[in-house]
């Protein structure tokens, strides 16, 4: 595909998230069979975390407890709690599966609504989620921030629950953007959006466009760039232009109101999706196939409909690793390693252990197969170099 970059053996950088290639401004819309592009009750947001919000006031959850996973990202439970909810977790083990004996033991005459994410686009148990949340009169989110484009061979991620929740630039080149989605009727309007800063969507953009010709060009991209940028950022400084950060740990009330802006939105459309799961699909494959024997996998197969945001790699030394691969311009990312405050890490050691050995490894649309092979080079070389040989039955009982 288009996005595809060849193997480079000297400067390099791999990015961890999918770049922009100047062309993707032009050329047509294409027409999407899958949400929250494939239509239907949709709203668009500058950031997933502004679509919590609105979604928690429209099912009128303000004052009522939301059961949340206690494997989440942070921000997720900001918006909730900004909305005027009470976050109650529970369990989930270190292979991302929900224990839903404990859910349900801690549905309560309080509980308004049952959070589920589904993790890196491996679905989580909607089915039963939405059976409880039927028998309990409560509602059912879908959080598919990390799961654009997946399914579960069936149904589409985010199709069960009473709404659910997409973010577009994990996924897509694009500079913002996340969408709320109601599968039920609605009771109430949808809250009128103000436009984001275009200075913001520009410098995104702009970031996007110079990761990917650091990613095409080596080391003449990378001096490119850097010059690129400290010019942008002095225009900034002496400008004093609003800045809307994206990928931040935290919910900041002050841009709740912001929309998608129009060039995420005719960016996204223009890509072809099914080449993005196939290529998505093929990536994590190969690195399932070189990486199984030294690491041990949370996911030994790729059910049919599977879109893998990333390969999650189990570590003993997360620190070191994400240190070696970078080194190596290899932008790993220690997948969340942080709890938020309000979720007791002695409560739930299950999701911490996750936090403490997981980290994410790219194999997203830009990267060739020979790239592939080259990760998996140089992933193997910092296991060897950086890990005590590991016994795959430590990951399932610590």
């Amino acid at each position: 595909m288009e996005g595809e970059v060849p193997v480079m053996k000297n400067a390099r950088l791999i990015p961890d998230t999918p770049t922009l290639y100047p062309s993707m401004l032009l050329g047509r819309t294409r027409a999407q069979r899958l949400p929250p592009f494939a239509g239907g009750d949709v709203h668009w947001y500058f950031l997933a975390r502004n679509a919590i919000v609105e979604a928690c006031r429209l099912l009128d959850l303000g004052g009522g407890e939301i059961l949340m996973p206690a494997y989440h990202h942070g921000v997720e439970v900001e918006a909730v709690a900004a909305a005027g909810a009470l976050p109650v977790f529970y369990q989930v083990d270190a292979h991302w599966q929900v224990d839903l004996a404990d859910l349900e033991r801690r549905i309560g005459p309080n509980t308004r609504a049952l959070y589920l994410i589904h993790y890196a686009g491996f679905p989580g148990p909607a089915v039963r989620m939405r059976q409880l949340a039927n028998e309990y009169g409560v509602s059912l989110i879908e959080d598919c921030a990390l799961s654009l484009l997946s399914t579960d061979g069936t149904f589409d991620l985010g199709a069960r629950g009473d709404v659910s929740i997409f973010c577009l630039y994990k996924s897509l080149p694009v500079p913002n953007g996340g969408a709320l989605k109601f599968n039920k009727p609605r009771h109430g309007t949808c809250k009128k959006l103000r436009s984001p800063p275009m200075a913001t969507v520009l410098s995104l953009t702009l970031s996007s466009m110079l990761l990917n010709l650091e990613m095409r060009a080596g080391a003449v991209g990378s001096l490119l760039r850097a010059a690129i940028r400290r010019l942008a950022h002095g225009v900034v400084d002496i400008t004093r232009i609003e800045r809307v950060a994206v990928g931040t740990m935290h919910f900041n009330p002050e841009h709740a109101d912001l929309g998608i802006s129009p060039l995420t939105l005719s960016i996204a459309r223009r890509q072809s999706m099914d080449t993005i799961v196939a290529t998505r699909r093929r990536n994590y494959l190969m690195l399932l196939e070189r990486l199984d024997g030294l690491s041990p996998s949370l996911f030994d197969r790729l059910d049919p409909g599977v879109c893998p945001l990333f390969y999650p790699l189990w570590v003993n030394d997360k620190p070191a690793m994400l240190k070696r691969l970078e080194g190596r311009g290899i932008r790993a990312i220690d997948f969340w390693g942080e709890h938020h405050p309000s979720c007791d890490p002695v409560e739930f050691p299950e999701a911490m252990r996750a936090r403490r050995h997981i980290l994410e490894i790219p194999c997203h649309q830009d990267l060739s197969p020979a790239t592939m092979d080259w990760i998996a080079d140089e992933v193997k070389l910092a296991l060897r170099a950086s890990e005590p040989e590991m016994d795959p039955a430590a990951v399932a009982h610590g």
